[in-house]
C-alpha cells in the first residue's frame, strides 16, 4: 500500500525541513552534497537545479550558503557564519585592531 501524498511543500519549506532534519547538533549547516540533501532536492523537485534554487534563496535572505569542498553548507539565515579564519575577526582576538 502506497503512502498517502501529502501536499507539497516549496523549495524554501524543503530548505527549512533539510535544514532542521539533517543538520548534525554540532554543526550550524548542511553539506549540500554529502548530507544527500542536493540528491533528495533533485528527487522531490524534477527538473528544479538545487544549487540555482539554493542561490535563489541566499539572494532573497532565506538561508546562508559558503562555498565549501565538494559543495556548500547552507545554513539558516540567522547563523553567522563568519569564517573562524576571517583576517579582521583574528587580529580582534589578538588585540592588534
Amino acid at each position: 500500500m502506497k503512502k498517502k501524498e501529502a501536499a507539497k511543500l516549496t523549495p524554501e519549506q524543503f530548505v527549512a525541513i533539510a535544514l532542521e532534519k539533517l543538520r548534525n547538533p554540532e554543526h550550524k549547516g548542511i553539506h549540500s552534497v554529502y548530507s544527500g540533501f542536493n540528491e533528495a532536492f533533485r528527487e522531490y523537485f524534477p527538473g528544479l537545479d538545487p544549487v540555482e534554487t539554493v542561490k535563489q534563496l541566499a539572494e532573497q535572505g532565506k538561508i546562508k550558503v559558503r562555498p565549501t569542498r565538494g559543495g556548500a553548507v547552507i545554513y539558516p539565515a540567522e547563523t553567522d557564519v563568519t569564517s573562524p579564519t576571517d583576517g579582521k575577526r583574528t587580529l580582534e582576538k589578538m588585540g592588534l585592531v
